[in-house]
């Protein structure tokens, strides 16, 4: 625990010097929770992005995991990758004073003058209806970002806080801000639904009402991004015809 008077109450943190997967490490403790709780290392030295890919970890950058025993259903319990984009954007926010340089992609990056600062990786177990524990994964460029020409073509040049504003923001120090927005947005999840969550992420979203294509696969698909749905599924509008995509990657 906490004596930080930022850090949500309940709420554990375990900070490691080196670890293979903050990810890893947080399921790991899943069987023993009492509450959600919170890992950060120093450096992951086996960390990985989205559909496997390896996250490249170099000190001084943030590498945190939530993990967590929520109720409800699969679909819903996925919902709270949107919960985890609006605490990176606000905590972002409050610590440069910049709300106009970030904004969010769909469907888990955050961006910072247009490029990607930081990642969300979602991971649950479970059987059937039922999950037994979920771990939201975040990695941010608080200080480095990997070089452009090892990103896929068409994709958002990595940027760094650091490089971008002239901003050194410890770990540490963005985890606290980090998890007191998290524990925010998760209460009103809780008690209004995902109604006020789709909201504000609209309200900071890339590309809104521009064309952007989105690719699942071998498939792409071209149009203009016009919202997201009760489900968190982006929505194209392709020559006229409303197609709602549950998984994509999004190209601007």
């Amino acid at each position: 625990m906490s004596a930080d008077p930022l850090w949500p109450e309940g709420v554990a943190r375990h900070a490691l010097a080196s670890v293979d997967s903050t990810n890893a490490y947080a399921a790991s403790l899943a069987p023993g929770l009492t509450g959600p709780a919170w890992v950060i290392a120093g450096e992951q030295t086996a960390g990985r992005g989205r559909r496997g890919r390896p996250w490249q970890s170099p000190r001084g950058n943030f590498y945190g995991s939530l993990v967590m025993k929520p109720e409800g259903a699969p679909d819903q319990v996925a919902l709270r990758s949107f919960a985890a984009a609006l605490a990176l954007h606000d905590a972002c926010v409050g610590l440069t004073g910049l709300p106009q340089a970030f904004a969010l992609k769909w469907p888990n990056d955050v961006l910072l003058n247009g490029g990607k600062l930081a990642g969300i990786l979602l991971e649950s177990v479970g059987s059937g209806a039922r999950i037994n524990h979920l771990v939201i994964g975040i990695g941010v460029n608080l200080i480095g970002a990997p070089p452009a020409e090892l990103v896929e073509p068409g994709a958002v040049t990595p940027v760094s806080l650091l490089g971008e504003t002239g901003l050194r923001i410890t770990p540490e120090r963005f985890l606290t801000h980090l998890a007191a927005a998290f524990a925010a947005w998760e209460a009103r999840f809780q008690a209004e639904g995902f109604a006020p969550l789709r909201a504000a992420w609209l309200d900071r979203a890339a590309r809104l009402g521009e064309r952007i294509r989105a690719r699942t696969g071998t498939t792409e698909r071209h149009g203009i991004f016009e919202t997201i749905d009760e489900t968190g599924a982006l929505v194209l509008n392709i020559d006229g015809r409303r197609e709602a995509i549950p998984a994509a990657e999004v190209f601007f």
